[in-house]
């Protein structure tokens, strides 16, 4: 099999530069590789595994003998770029929200559905970062037992939001500290010392486009009815790195909590830590810098007879963004579908 040439599309962003750190942890096999950028970026340099790259704006042209590009580079630069890259051959990897809810577009967890994979036109979605962590443990628990309603509430840290919320965090809660007023730009509200309960803008439905993700892309990765009720509520943190999230799961069959830690103890990516009567469960600082997704606090939900309420952690920079994208990645070249 031949190594394919890769390129990573937004490669001076937050998501990008963590792309090219876990190209190297994974050791993913390459023939060559490409940087790209905007204008604005382009010409600055970029150290990886000893080479020195110069980063290249991106142009249509930039795709010609590239096999597979790694994007996180913004809804409208993905619609511009991503035609163009799988017209030329390549199968672009997008990390940004413009093709997810197409329908001849797969939407893929690596280790969760990989099937899908096999139906790519060219361009795969990556799911939004909440979905992402919750995929890895909803999975294995659906095939066990059957969703038959979700409920999730999710506590998202100001990385999510990119590196002008995470400075926006680090200044107000300096200026809250000392007493000085701040003007808060990125955010709403102001988001040191508080919790805002807004991701996103609103839909008419009275929830936000990043709550309803969470309902229409579980629904889309796990081929779940079109029907089943999911309700999500997505809650900004003063966290720097790092999504919680704690899920009510009504089940069609039957699921113990001693059932749901032993499946997910065996499932891929996946790392419980549940013993709360020594205050043992998943923190945020848990998960920051690593590749699990964090289960804990598993028990019976008392809202539903056939239920599980739990709580999960990921450091949504990796598992929900450059990690699963270098993972489907990995995951192309392992079926040779590039």
């Amino acid at each position: 099999m031949n190594k394919p040439n890769l390129a990573i599309l937004g490669a001076t962003g937050v998501v990008g530069r963590e792309i090219t750190k876990i190209v190297d942890e994974l050791q993913i096999p390459y023939n060559e590789i490409k940087f790209l950028s905007s204008a604005r970026s382009a010409g600055s340099e970029i150290e990886f595994q000893g080479r020195k790259y110069i980063v290249e704006e991106c142009t249509p042209e930039s795709f010609e003998g590239v096999n597979i590009v790694m994007a996180s580079a913004g809804g409208a630069a993905s619609k511009q770029f991503a035609p163009e890259a799988a017209k030329r051959g390549a199968v672009f990897i997008d990390n940004s929200s413009a093709f997810r809810m197409q329908e001849d577009v797969p939407l893929v967890i690596a280790g969760v559905n990989d099937n899908d994979l096999k139906q790519h036109k060219g361009i795969i979605a990556n799911p939004n970062c909440s979905t992402s962590q919750l995929m890895l443990v909803l999975k294995p628990l659906h095939d066990r037992a059957g969703i038959k309603r979700l409920i999730v509430s999710t506590y998202q840290s100001v990385s999510g939001a990119g590196i002008a919320a995470i400075n926006e965090l680090r200044q107000d809660t300096e200026a809250n500290l000392q007493g000085k007023p701040f003007e808060n730009k990125v955010f709403k509200k102001p988001i040191s010392f508080n919790v805002i309960p807004q991701i996103d803008v609103f839909c008419e439905n009275g929830y936000t486009k990043e709550e309803m993700k969470v309902d229409l892309e579980t629904k889309k990765i796990l081929h779940l009815d079109p029907k089943t009720p999911i309700s999500c509520t997505a809650v900004r943190v003063p966290v720097y790195v790092g999504h919680s999230e704690a899920v009510d799961i009504e089940f069609g069959g039957k699921c113990s909590p001693d059932e749901a830690r032993e499946i997910l103890r065996k499932t891929f990516g996946v790392k419980v830590i549940d013993n709360p009567e020594n205050f043992e469960y998943p923190t945020t600082r848990d998960a920051a810098g690593v590749d699990p997704v964090f289960a804990g606090r598993i028990r019976k939900c008392n809202a539903f007879e056939n239920g599980i309420s739990l709580w999960c952690v990921a450091d949504n920079l990796r598992i929900g963004a450059a990690l699963n994208t270098v993972r489907i990645a990995q995951k192309i070249i392992e079926m040779e579908l590039y």
